[in-house]
Formats: C-alpha cells, sequence, structure tokens
C-alpha cells in the first residue's frame, strides 16, 4: 500500500479537467493506484478545495471523499496548539504565511509519519522542515 498525503491543489486539479495541473495528478493517482493508494488530508484542505471549485465539481469531490477517495484525518482542539505553532513558526520568518491547511498537513504528517505529499504548492512544503530535520518528498 501506498500512503501520502494530498493538499487542496491537487483536489481542485483532480476535479477541474480544464486546470493546468490536471493531467499531471491524474496520472499519479492513477500510476500510484495500481499498488493500491490511501490518499490522506484534513478538513481545512477539504475546505480550501471545496470552495475553490465551481458547484458541480464541488458536489463530485465530497462524493468522492465520501466514496473513500482519500481519507480525512480530524483534529481535536487540543492539536490547534501544535497547529499554530506551525502557523507562527513559518508566519514569523517573513516571506510567506502558512496557512491553516498547509500547518493541518504538517500536523498530520508528524502525527502518522507519512511524508510524501501531493501539492502544488512545491516552494511551501520545501521550506518547511518537520522534526528530526525531515522534510516532505513531493510528488
Amino acid at each position: 500500500m501506498h500512503t501520502c498525503l494530498i493538499d487542496s491543489g491537487p483536489l481542485i486539479a483532480l476535479f477541474s479537467p480544464d486546470d493546468r495541473h490536471h493531467a499531471r495528478f491524474d496520472a499519479l493517482v492513477s500510476e500510484l493506484s495500481a499498488n493500491v493508494l490511501r490518499l490522506i488530508t484534513t478538513w481545512p484542505c477539504i475546505v480550501e478545495a471545496s470552495y475553490l471549485l465551481e458547484l458541480s465539481r464541488r458536489f463530485e469531490l465530497l462524493k468522492w471523499i465520501h466514496l473513500g477517495g482519500a481519507v480525512v484525518y480530524p483534529f481535536e482542539t487540543y492539536d490547534l496548539a501544535q497547529i499554530l505553532s506551525w502557523m507562527r513558526r513559518y508566519s514569523e520568518r517573513g516571506k510567506r504565511e502558512m496557512d491553516l491547511a498547509d500547518a493541518s498537513l504538517c500536523w498530520l504528517a508528524v502525527e502518522s509519519g507519512v511524508t510524501q505529499i501531493m501539492t502544488v504548492d512545491v516552494t511551501d512544503f520545501t521550506r518547511y522542515c518537520l522534526p528530526r530535520n525531515k522534510a516532505f518528498v513531493i510528488l
């Protein structure tokens, strides 16, 4: 089984055939699915993707999630301390603020041990440093 994180950008691309990243992520998901692919994400990523998708595509995304297309990991209110810590750390370093969706994926990487990620935010996920100097492996 191949497990990887999925950010909102690839979720949008998968459900938008006219998105410039659609072909890339569609092919990647098909390729990885040959060995049983397990995509994991968080609710902030689902909310961000559904907000940015047009209505009919939004329904397709949510139905896909409902049918098990990706596992959505919830976090508890006490997990917000760690998530806020990620957001503060990278927002105080200057260049770009870290949003809740990115911070939730950093939290999920730590919780799950999964560091492979599908994202279009290569610049951001390249600069995020996980504990023990681990880095995300961007697919």
